[in-house]
């Protein structure tokens, strides 16, 4: 074989490594990347449970374990320093798993309750997947919130126009949710997609950036809108230039320090990074 043929050869292997890179699927999030501009259902429960119970959570500490499956939401929460302390200062002992529980318990009800009401499609996702499908893209989508709690977000967002493929909460993997990747793998066999070097992931939160990386898929994260920047779109709008840019910033250093591959400002962005 010359020299010349061999080359011929080894551009055809350029050229399909190239196309097997091509990415074949988007997994988004819901809420704080798809729906609910700033993930405020779960907020909202969050701090009406832990008041219920005598503790007045802060902002940061509802909204550092944002992602995760529900329970161990709020284990996360009830390991925290100061509340582990109000908890022991208030009932007299540390708290067990059956405090967990009647803390869920109570959070489902009130999540449940509301969950419709936060349902709107933010900005950019409806153009974006429309985008990305006629390019031969297919969206998936993996989320915190359980079998019956997407039983209400679902046929409501696509009542708002949105839709995914598919979509996997942590009942579909034995409960084993962010930062565990399975629901990734849930939607990649579903999708047909044979590597992960073809799934793109994209979250508003650091336990779906964990998510992505822990899957070895590319691990995007978005921020506005987001759980991380935690405003509504119109105090993210009463901002200035100025302020805008602080509170991105630091954002954006959050999602890298947790491992992100990329961090873009909303989803308007996302078609020129998986399209490229």
């Amino acid at each position: 074989m010359d020299d010349v043929e061999q080359a011929r050869i080894n551009d055809r292997w350029k050229d399909s490594e190239i196309k097997m890179g091509k990415y074949k699927a988007v997994i988004l999030d819901w809420a704080g990347t798809t729906v609910d501009y700033g993930c405020f259902a779960p907020v909202q429960a969050f701090v009406e449970v832990f008041k219920h119970f005598g503790i007045a959570p802060t902002m940061d500490e509802v909204r550092e374990p944002m992602g995760m499956l529900k329970k161990d939401h709020i284990r996360t929460m009830l390991k925290m320093d100061r509340i582990s302390g109000l908890w022991r200062d208030k009932y007299g002992r540390y708290w067990t798993e059956d405090d967990v529980e009647a803390l869920y318990a109570q959070f489902e009800g009130k999540l449940l309750a509301i969950l419709d009401g936060y349902t709107q499609v933010k900005p950019y996702v409806l153009e974006t997947v429309d985008t990305l499908r006629k390019n031969g893209i297919q969206i998936g989508s993996t989320t915190g919130y359980t079998d019956k709690m997407m039983d209400i977000v679902v046929p409501k967002a696509k009542e708002n126009g949105y839709a995914p493929d598919f979509w996997f909460s942590p009942d579909s993997v034995e409960g084993m949710g962010r930062p565990y990747p399975y629901m990734i793998f849930k939607n990649m066999a579903a999708m047909k997609i044979q590597s992960v070097d073809q799934v793109v992931k994209v979250g508003d939160t650091v336990s779906d950036i964990k998510e992505g990386k822990n899957a070895g898929v590319l691990s995007v994260g978005v921020i506005e809108g987001s759980s991380e920047l935690g405003l509504t779109q119109a105090e993210y709008e009463a901002l200035s230039d100025v302020e805008r840019d602080i509170r991105a910033h630091h954002v954006k250093e959050r999602f890298l320090a947790a491992g992100a591959d990329k961090v873009i400002m909303n989803l308007s962005e996302l078609p020129a990074l998986v399209l490229d």
